[in-house]
This record gives C-alpha cells, sequence and structure tokens, in this order.
C-alpha cells in the first residue's frame, strides 16, 4: 500500500519479495473459544426456557425483571463471542524493512498531541511526550509533532517553548548513545548506571526546564525574566484581556521548523508547531474530535504527511522504532490498499501491584483488539493509532510538493492559510465531522470514527509489540475513574442508538463477527441493568425470606452455577493468559462490578435526560496531575473516596444491603426459619457482594485518612437502605 500514497515502496528489489515484513498467526485458544460457545449458548438457552416457564404459571414484576437481567446478560455474551473467534497474534521484522525501501522514501510522519488543561495534563508531562516523539529513529526532515492546547494557555505554549530549546540537546544524546527510553522524565527515573557521558548535563538542563514550566504552572502567569526573546513576547502578547479558554482567536506558533534550526551538532530537527484553534461560546467546537480535525486541516497547510500519529498528553513513546515497525505493514506492497490505520494497545505504567482500579483494562486495550484484529481489524482506542491521512479525505491523497511547492512553514502565506483553517466558523456548512475528518456525534469519537471508517470498507491491524509502544499514565482515584466511564457510557450509547447503529447498520456494512464486536462496546452501559438487579433483588428477596432461585436438588441449579462459572472461568483463563495475575483478575472483575452499579447506571441515566433535553454533563477532562497523599494511598492499594459524590451512593447502598442480607440468611438457616436449599443461591450471591465491597466497608468504617467514604455518603445509604426493603416487601 504505500507506494503511491505513502512515499514507499520505492526501491524494492527481488529478493524482497521473498522477505516477510511481518506475520499473524492464530491464537491457541480459538479451537476451544468455539466449542465452549456452542455449549454455553444451549446452556443460556436453557436458562431463558426456565423464565417463560415461570411467567407461564406467574408473571410478576420480579419475574420480568430477573428475565430482563438474563436477556441483558446473554445478549452481551452473544456479543462478546465475536472477540473470541478469530484471535490473533502478529509479528513484524523490520530488519528487512531496508529491502523494501530506502530511508528516503519513508513517508512523512505528522504527531498530533491534544491537551486541554494546564492545571489537569500538568504542561510538563506533555512537554514529556512531545520530546519522546521528536526522538524517533526516523528522518528528522520527515517528521512533525503538532500540540494542540484546546485549553489555549500560554503557560502550555510556554511549556514548549522551553522544550524546543531542551531538544536541541536531548534529540542528539538519544541518537549518538541510541538509547531506548527517550521521556526525559522516564529516562532520569531510570538506573544511572545505565547513563552514557553527558547524562548529568543534560539532566540539570532538564531539571532546570522542568523547574521553570513547573513555577510558572504554580503561578499561573509568566515572569518577563523568563522571557528570552521579541519574539516570545510578541507570541505571548496574543492572550488579551478578553482571551479565554473558550472565547479566543487562533494562535499557531512554529516553535522549530526542519531546515532552519538544527540541534547542538548541527543536525536537523523535527517541526514542532504549538496550536490553540479558534473558539466561540456560540460555536460547538466537538470535544476532542474537533481539536484533531483541527490539527488535520493546519498539518495539511504546513507539512502534509501521508502518515498520522495520534497521541494522548501522557503517552509517551516507549520504543524509538514504533514508526520503523509500522512500515513493515504500511509499505508491504502486499498489504490491503484499504488498511486505514495500524494500533497499538494502550499500556500504564505506575500501576500498583493489584491494579484496584482495573486501570490496565486488558480486555479493552489488549485481548478484544486482538480479538477483533482476526476481523475487519480493531478499533481506534483514542490514541497510539498510525492513520493513512488519506482515509479522513475520503481516499484521497495530494502529497505536499504538488500541494504547496514546499513552502516553508514559517512563511506569511502558509501562517495564514493555517489560521483561516482553525477559525471557530471554519467547519460550518461543511463535510468536516461527517463525511471528512474524526466523526462528530459522540464523546467516544475515537471508538465512533473507526466504526465508521470500517462501516466504508477500511481495514485496521492491531499489533502489541513485546516492548510496550506507548506508556501513560491511568486516574488513582475512584472518583475520576468513575467520572471517567460515566462520560464514556453516554458517549457509546449515542453511538449505540444512533441511525448507524452497530447492532443493525454495522453487522451488514461491515461483517456479522466485526458489527457485534461494535454492538458490544457501544452497549456497554447496559451491563449496568443485570448487575444492578442481581446486586439487589436477590438479597432483597432473602430478607423478605422468599426463595427466588432454584433449590440445590434441582437440576436447574446446576445450570445456573455452569452459567456463573462458566462466564468468570473463561473470563479468568483470558486474563491469565494474557499475562494477568489472579490479584489483578480479582479486582478487575470488582470494578466491572462497581461500574456498572455507579458510572454506568448513572451515565444511563444522563444519557436519556440528554435525549429529553435536559443537559447533565459537559466534557470533564480526566485529571493527570497526582497529589502526594492520594499516591501513596494508591500504592498501598487503598481505594480513593474522598468526595461526597452520587457515584458513590449506589456503591455504599449495595455494600448495607448485601451485608444484611447474607447475616438475615444465614440467621434463618440457624434457626430453622428457612431451607438451605432454597437459600443458599441467594446466601452466596450475598456474600459474594460482601467480598467484593470489603473495601468500601473498610472506607465506610475502618478507615481514617483522607480517602475515606465520607461520612454524609454512608448516611444517606442507610437512610435509603429502610424505604428499599419496604418497598420490595411489597414486591415479594
Amino acid at each position: 500500500m504505500g507506494g503511491g500514497d505513502g512515499g514507499g515502496g520505492g526501491g524494492l528489489t527481488d529478493q524482497s519479495q521473498c522477505l516477510d515484513l511481518h506475520t499473524r498467526e492464530q491464537l491457541p485458544r480459538t479451537t476451544a473459544n468455539r466449542v465452549f460457545a456452542v455449549v454455553y449458548l444451549c446452556a443460556i438457552f436453557a436458562v431463558l426456557y426456565h423464565h417463560f416457564l415461570a411467567l407461564f404459571h406467574s408473571t410478576s414484576i420480579v419475574s420480568l425483571l430477573f428475565l430482563l437481567a438474563d436477556a441483558v446478560l446473554a445478549f452481551m455474551w452473544v456479543t462478546a463471542q465475536a472477540f473470541r473467534m478469530c484471535p490473533t497474534r502478529r509479528r513484524v521484522f523490520i530488519e528487512h524493512l531496508q529491502d523494501v525501501a530506502k530511508e528516503s522514501d519513508y513517508p512523512g510522519l505528522d504527531v498530533f498531541i491534544c491537551t486541554t488543561d494546564p492545571y489537569k495534563e500538568p504542561p510538563i508531562g506533555v512537554v514529556n511526550t512531545a520530546l519522546s516523539v521528536m526522538a524517533y529513529d526516523y528522518p528528522a526532515e520527515k517528521l512533525s509533532v503538532y500540540v494542540s492546547d484546546d485549553g489555549g494557555s500560554k503557560l502550555t505554549l510556554f511549556a514548549f517553548m522551553e522544550a524546543a530549546r531542551f531538544a536541541a540537546h536531548w534529540l542528539p544524546y538519544c541518537r549518538r548513545n541510541k538509547i531506548e527510553e527517550r521521556c526525559p522524565e522516564a529516562y532520569f527515573r531510570s538506573n544511572p548506571s545505565s547513563w552514557f557521558l553527558g547524562a548529568d548535563e543534560i539532566q540539570l538542563m532538564y531539571e532546570n526546564m522542568k523547574d521553570r514550566v513547573e513555577t510558572v504552572v504554580r503561578r499561573g502567569t509568566i515572569s518577563h525574566d523568563y522571557i528570552n526573546s521579541k519574539q516570545e513576547l510578541e507570541a505571548f502578547s496574543r492572550w488579551s484581556d478578553g482571551f479565554t479558554s473558550q472565547n479566543h482567536p487562533p494562535v499557531i506558533q512554529v516553535l522549530l521548523e526542519c531546515g532552519t534550526d538544527e540541534d547542538v551538532t548541527g543536525h536537523a530537527m523535527p517541526n514542532l508547531v504549538y496550536l490553540s484553534r479558534g473558539k466561540n461560546i456560540n460555536v460547538p467546537h466537538n470535544f476532542k474530535a474537533g481539536a484533531l480535525n483541527a490539527l488535520l486541516r493546519v498539518s495539511a497547510t504546513m507539512t502534509n504527511a501521508p502518515v498520522v500519529l495520534t497521541l494522548d498528553s501522557d503517552m509517551y513513546s516507549n520504543d524509538p522504532q514504533t514508526p520503523l515497525r509500522v512500515l513493515c505493514y504500511l509499505l508491504d506492497p502486499s498489504m490491503d490498499p484499504k488498511l486505514a490505520y495500524v494500533q497499538f494497545p494502550q499500556i500504564f505504567n505506575g500501576i500498583n501491584k493489584t491494579d484496584i482500579y482495573g486501570s490496565e483494562a486488558k480486555h479493552v486495550f489488549q485481548i478484544h483488539p486482538a480479538g477483533m484484529d482476526g476481523l475487519a481489524g480493531p478499533i481506534y482506542l483514542g490514541t497510539g493509532g498510525f492513520f493513512w491521512r488519506k482515509v479522513f479525505f475520503g481516499g484521497q491523497f495530494e502529497s505536499s510538493e504538488q500541494k504547496q511547492g514546499m513552502k516553508a512553514i514559517r512563511s506569511r502565506e502558509v501562517l495564514a492559510s493555517a489560521h483561516d483553517v482553525v477559525q471557530c466558523n471554519f467547519e460550518s456548512q461543511t463535510q468536516w465531522g461527517t463525511k471528512m475528518g474524526f466523526r462528530y456525534g459522540s464523546l467516544v469519537e475515537d471508538m465512533y470514527t473507526s466504526y465508521m471508517l470500517q462501516c466504508k470498507g477500511w481495514k485496521s491491524i492491531f499489533y502489541h509489540p513485546k516492548r510496550p509502544a506507548f506508556l501513560g499514565n491511568s486516574p488513582t482515584n475512584l472518583h475520576d475513574f468513575l467520572n471517567q466511564t460515566r462520560r464514556w457510557s453516554v458517549g457509546l450509547f449515542e453511538v449505540a442508538f444512533c441511525k448507524y447503529s452497530p447492532i443493525t447498520y454495522g453487522t451488514r456494512n461491515i461483517n456479522l463477527l466485526s458489527g457485534l464486536c461494535f454492538a458490544y462496546y457501544s452497549f456497554w452501559p447496559i451491563w449496568s441493568i443485570p448487575i444492578t438487579i442481581y446486586a439487589f433483588l436477590p438479597q432483597l428477596a432473602l430478607l423478605n425470606h422468599v426463595s427466588v432461585f432454584p433449590k440445590v436438588n434441582s437440576f436447574w441449579f446446576f445450570v445456573y452455577m455452569f452459567c456463573f462459572l462458566g462466564a468468570y472461568g473463561q473470563d479468568y483463563l483470558e486474563f491469565i493468559s494474557s499475562g494477568g495475575t489472579i490479584p489483578r483478575w480479582w479486582n478487575n472483575q470488582r470494578i466491572w462490578m462497581v461500574r456498572g452499579l455507579s458510572s454506568f447506571s448513572i451515565g444511563s441515566v444522563e444519557y436519556i435526560l440528554k435525549c429529553i433535553g435536559i443537559s447533565t454533563f459537559g466534557f470533564n477532562v480526566t485529571s493527570k496531575a497526582v497529589e502526594e497523599g492520594k499516591s501513596k494511598r494508591y500504592k498501598k492499594g487503598m481505594l480513593e473516596f474522598g468526595v461526597a459524590s452520587p457515584l458513590f451512593l449506589p456503591l455504599t447502598l449495595t455494600a448495607i444491603i448485601n451485608l444484611v442480607s447474607f447475616l438475615s440468611g444465614i440467621a434463618q438457616v440457624l434457626f430453622r426459619q428457612g431451607s438451605i436449599e432454597g437459600l443458599l443461591l441467594q446466601i452466596l450471591l450475598a456474600g459474594f457482594g460482601m467480598v467484593n465491597c470489603w473495601p468500601i466497608y473498610e472506607a465506610m468504617v475502618l478507615r481514617a485518612d483522607e480517602g475515606k467514604m465520607p461520612l454524609k455518603i454512608t448516611l444517606v445509604s442507610i437512610v435509603l437502605a429502610y424505604p428499599l426493603y419496604l418497598a420490595s416487601s411489597v414486591a415479594f
């Protein structure tokens, strides 16, 4: 693919026809997955048949709710099987790349880095991400880094002015010593025994830069002592009194230009461009998708590289040869011409030993993409995706030489064009966000964009190298984590119930299995239905001395147990075989239930309110800033509550109901008020809920630190538990 559109494919030799640039193999568990799917499907039909029999004899709100819960579980299980039918693993042979294309034939690469708030996404972290990709083992004249500052903060611009000066020393150090860790912060945290000559001097430069940037952010203003030239002073003068994050003209600053700016060794440096698109409070800006589309247009006027890499502000490069690994796919002459992008997994560093928040998200970022890779390809994960630029323009591509005659990106003409395409009203009456660029219409623009691309016939590839290509940060407190998934819930429902719903449109226009994969994610928040029902209904029945599950000596008891243990067992084996540990798996299933009770439920309510015209949310950036106290508790494996948030109410209410129910069930058995055969499943379920709620009990009663459960939340939950019990006594 890349011969004409990507500038690659030149220099092919007869020998290159025999050399594999990459291979793909099916995972060994595929056959077992398919056999188990058939067996488990029979069990699902049996359970649903049992429900219909019960409804036929006696229809009640309780029996209808259990049918609803199991029907949703069945739907989600069926859609999840699509990931398990053709999981694959890929390898690349980077040493063969030189036989396919010369370095001069490599396609240009534009890197997009998005940031929004200098206080939630500290600029020094964004700087580290930019420096790590600027140091790629890639021709400098073919590499450009664009930073989108959607908060329009001069503090971020200052940080990148500092970064441009530091890069002149950092890039040659990386190149000369061929180091793998090219994120300065990560490198200087490593063992000094692995450092090379001159590292101490470079570290001092970095620490001075870091101190200046953090001082400016802390003060919220830039001292004149920190401004080094009239050009810098002129750049900051654009922040006038009327300039706000939601209302300002475009700001574009070329910080480094290849061919003009050189490092301390005289070597060319990559282009580095700061951008803050124009905004007006009366014009929709479409959040991250709008920022990425602004980057597409600005980069098209400046460098117009055929390949585009998108990165989150904290997702730094961990492998300087990542672009070369991508070229093993993009420059393969035998590759499907409809290949749109190569997706790398999101890998996080700094996760505590047992991953208490399930931040690794192994299924979302590793297991499921590998499953989709055997179909039409994985979803775009929002970061770490290498795209052919042409896919955003309907498959058309015009090289930079054809487009602008290779004008300097600091030229007045190029800058004027760049400013024009990021005016706040530029997209009005255009196809941007609908047929061009990243798609609008959902808060999960990454999933929606990749879904619509696949509906148009484009394909994608998932590549998971041994050394992670990128490393990032994940939320280290529960409130941020739940807020993030609450926001995703609204966005996912926007995809699920749009006119291009994956369950109808996707299954027809991609293929059945890929459509089911996208349906699984778009309907993800409906996990809240069965989780909430099974977290409360059997327990409330137990409190009312009512048996709702089959007796131990019944055939249906074993069917129910098989469904529970089979689903959990398959999930466990999948997690462990993908490199997970038992404690991490346990916390992963716990956080699945926490999300179902809290963020998925509240997100679902917010989506319904949005549909009837009541807006209750905005786009909240997940904080990447880490407080020392929270960090210490996180490393100890303690869940962070600390704020009186409605997101915690369902959790504490569940903990109370399951505890009281379990004790009541045990008392009924001991004092022979109920039969153990009829109540066993309910007692086990309440006990299972109690074990999962242990960190909540700790936070409610045993902890005294700032991360404990606020007393207000505990008291409100106790107050709510009693009327819930009274209501259940009527139902049962």
